[in-house]
């Protein structure tokens, strides 16, 4: 008889076995598949996030690098004594901002410019605890005694944040401010006296697109009118430090071309910016970026230097990268869990079938052909669990998957917020700007694309065929090393 049909005729003759395997062997397909498709979708999806996100390269000052030139000059100065280190503040040459901005992998670039000024006109929101603009009380004596009917100290009230383009700035980016009306800052705007001011200002001075408003210099010596093109509003909370300083309450920050708030600065600041932002197209090509950005001479590298800042992405996709990590081994857990028991099932069903080998190995069936009849009985229990496993390995993968993901997220929320109340109130500006934690505003991927594809069905059969043939061959080998006689003799 055909050792195939001789197979099909055993399964029907066995049925409880034949469920028994069908169900095993179900199972491990199912767990196997919904493995290779969660990170089939994690894969698909971190990919897409790399690209929309992209990553964030800074071109700023090395301040460590100038502390240390600071400090080796003091120590080698005449008569031994060692001069206190002073911060200075090296502005970044606009016309070498660009030339970066001109590289490979660029999507776009912002130019920062920031100051502080004071409100000629109308009045900022005033902090509680902020006693350095006062009228009379805050007279002092002059010299000698006489009143120098002058303030007793001259404090910005202003934080003047000078951009190439408002909707790429950082707080902007982050969905803490949002334009409300009128238009943004943008590169046509640059040499042009626009502001954009914050939502509340503008309401306690009864101010509205198209007013205008002026701004003064610290030292009074520059004043600027600016019209006003744009209103925003803003959900940063500030840090304790806005209540005694006014600079530093998140309503009385104004977004103006960087040009202005150069003219602001004074001459020396002309066509320069504290620093730079270019934002990748991927954040795979940020290193690409870096050494292009090396080549680039306009740029003095022993001055300035390049911070890449990919927290965003890295956020969003660690959950991702953990989930996709645990469905890759699931699939070699069960791979090898699956081998190992139905192995055995097939090492108990041969030893119980071993005066039926013995017979037709007595009668001069080949041996080849008995492991052949028990190759076919567990490849079609195989076959039917991979047409169950692609139907159901769908669904499960897909409460599975979003289950990690949930799961993971939340464990990533946790590290967040405790890196962020380790760093205090306002947490890490996150770039330039005025800070507040960014990586709160960060949208999380709360769920998976779950689809079988035809390359993850195929990786699940080469699989599954491969532990067919493991949990028979090994056990085939145990009972047919033995002569025909033998195993007669023994069944006796």
């Amino acid at each position: 008889m055909n050792f195939i049909k001789r197979g099909l005729l055993s399964m029907k003759a066995r049925k409880g076995r034949t469920i028994l395997q069908l169900f095993i062997f179900t199972i491990v397909c199912v767990l196997i598949l919904s493995g290779f498709t969660i990170q089939s979708a994690a894969n698909k999806a971190s990919e897409l996030a790399r690209q929309e996100l992209g990553g964030d390269v800074t071109l700023s000052v090395d301040r460590e690098k100038q502390m240390e030139a600071q400090q080796k000059e003091s120590s080698s100065s005449s008569g031994g004594t060692t001069e206190r280190r002073m911060f200075e503040s090296t502005p970044v040459a606009v016309a070498a901002a660009k030339k970066l901005a001109e590289l490979d992998h660029v999507a776009g670039y912002n130019l920062y410019s920031n100051t502080q000024a004071m409100a000629s006109g109308f009045e900022p929101i005033a902090s509680s605890n902020d006693t350095s603009q006062t009228d009379d009380s805050s007279t002092q004596q002059g010299p000698g005694g006489n009143d120098s009917n002058r303030p007793q100290m001259v404090q910005a009230d202003l934080s003047v944040s000078g951009v190439l383009d408002s909707a790429t700035a950082t707080k902007f980016k982050a969905g803490t401010d949002k334009l409300v009306s009128g238009k943004a800052i943008t590169a046509s705007d640059v040499d042009k006296n626009v502001v954009m001011i914050e939502k509340t200002l503008a309401e306690e001075n009864d101010l509205k697109v198209g007013d205008k408003i002026k701004i003064q210099s610290s030292d009074e010596a520059t004043t600027v009118e600016l019209t006003i093109q744009g209103i925003y509003e803003t959900t940063d909370s500030g840090t304790d430090a806005a209540a005694n300083f006014s600079f530093l309450n998140p309503y009385n920050t104004i977004y103006v071309p960087y040009t202005v708030a150069n003219t602001i600065k004074g001459s020396d600041a002309k066509d320069t910016v504290d620093s730079a932002i270019y934002f990748m197209d991927d954040a795979a090509n940020i290193s690409a970026f870096e050494k292009a950005a090396k080549k680039v001479t306009a740029v003095d590298w022993d001055t300035f230097k390049l911070d890449a800042n990919d927290a965003t992405y890295q956020q969003m996709i660690g959950p991702i990268n953990n989930v996709a990590a645990f469905s890759k081994n699931v699939v070699y857990i069960v791979s090898i869990a699956g081998a190992l028991i139905l192995g055995l099932l097939v090492m108990m069903q041969i030893r119980e079938r071993k005066y039926e080998m013995g017979v037709l190995l007595a009668i001069g069936e080949k041996r080849s052909k008995l492991v052949g009849q028990f190759l076919v009985e567990i490849l079609v229990v195989a076959v039917l669990s991979f047409g169950i496993a692609a139907v159901s390995s769908h669904y499960v993968a897909q409460v599975v998957g979003n289950q990690l993901l949930t799961q993971q997220n939340a464990t990533a929320s946790e590290s967040t917020s405790s890196t962020t109340n380790q760093r205090g109130p306002g947490g890490n500006g996150g770039g330039p700007g005025f800070g507040s934690s960014l990586t709160a505003n960060t949208a999380e991927i709360k769920s998976l694309d779950i689809q079988v594809s035809l390359e993850d069905m195929l990786k699940m059969g080469g699989i599954g065929v491969g532990i067919a043939f493991i949990s028979v061959l090994l056990p085939s080998i145990l009972v047919l090393r033995m002569n025909p006689k033998t195993i007669l003799t023994k069944q006796e």
